[in-house]
């Protein structure tokens, strides 16, 4: 989609828990270091949710500094839009824990399931409902809480995933220049099992086998992502650029999805761009899936790294496999 959508970012809030795992702590029990996990991932700690902290404790954090910086209160918020793969309960949706706890009016609350690309598909469907006319504020969150879902014993998987949240409050732009400039959504089904969890859904119900042989924990096939997204991500560059005519170096900062170091490096040089127009939080945080991208542009508004006027380009190939590109005029 090329043509321009009237939305801007009127605010963003991220949250992160407190307990922190170095690359350490996975070296004291598994067959792997620092080094392995950092050469292969640049990962280097992440952050986990202590028990009886869901997914929409880590939403309604972010969601609510998102409201602050915004200068709104919960009462402002029109609809909510919650991009998790790792929600609370199978239903009801995430998002209807997260109005009752902001204290919103009785407003629309819905969950998007995209995984690393559900930021950019529940941006472009809040900033659908704000171009429909319907509704003037419309928030939108990335939250997850990775680490439930991670098999403690697979070292390729364990040691990539953190919990995190981020949030933007979404409104109308009135501003000419400001406004999403291109957006593009697309999967590709036959790749769904790429990265999955094989149990737990109507497929395979849980049961004492499904919890017996682990099938309530990750599984990816990590080598063909990695190639799929590199190829992908690269695919998706290239066409934000012609369908806008905006040249890589007006760009002031790309923020990928944060899956792994070597596809941003692979993606920064297909752009020929230095690395301070690349954000990167995956050292901090490992991927975060759909909560990687609302933190790094809320990173990048707090300091001063993206201002009012600035282009930016996101990214993101996610479970599905999905995939997802935005360029916005802030």
């Amino acid at each position: 989609m090329t043509q321009r959508m009237p939305v801007r970012i009127a605010g963003m809030g991220a949250y992160v828990p407190e307990e922190v795992l170095d690359n350490e702590h996975f070296s004291r029990y598994l067959d792997t270091s620092d080094e392995w996990i950092v050469t292969r991932t640049g990962i280097r700690e992440r952050r986990r949710a202590p028990q009886g902290e869901a997914t929409s404790h880590l939403a309604t954090r972010a969601a609510a500094a998102a409201i602050e910086n915004a200068g709104l209160t919960p009462n402002d918020i029109d609809a909510i839009v919650l991009a998790t793969a790792t929600g609370d309960r199978q239903f009801p949706a995430t998002a209807t824990y997260v109005q009752h706890a902001l204290g919103c009016r009785v407003v629309p609350a819905f969950d998007v399931g995209a995984a690393c690309a559900g930021f950019l598909y529940a941006t472009t469907v809040g900033a659908g409902l704000l171009s429909s006319g319907l509704y003037k504020t419309v928030l939108v969150i990335g939250a997850e809480t990775l680490t439930r879902f991670a098999d403690p014993q697979d070292r390729t998987i364990v040691v990539l995933l953190g919990d995190a949240a981020g949030a933007a409050v979404l409104s109308r732009a009135h501003n000419p220049e400001q406004g999403i400039l291109h957006c593009e959504l697309g999967c590709d089904g036959e790749k769904a099992e790429y990265i999955w969890v094989p149990a737990g859904g109507s497929r395979l119900p849980s049961s004492t086998m499904t919890v017996a042989e682990r099938l309530h924990y990750m599984r990816m096939r990590g080598r063909d992502v990695f190639k799929f997204a590199v190829l992908k991500m690269a695919d998706l560059i290239d066409r934000a650029l012609e369908a806008t005519g905006v040249e890589a170096s007006d760009i002031k900062l790309v923020i990928p999805h944060q899956s792994n170091l070597r596809i941003i490096e692979s993606m920064r040089e297909r752009l020929g761009l230095p690395s301070e127009k690349i954000a990167i939080n995956i050292h901090r945080y490992g991927n975060t899936s759909a909560a990687s991208i609302p933190m790094a542009l809320d990173d990048a508004r707090r300091t001063g790294r993206v201002q009012s006027g600035d282009l930016i380009l996101m990214l993101a190939v996610g479970a599905g496999l999905t995939w997802g590109s935005m360029i916005v005029r802030l």
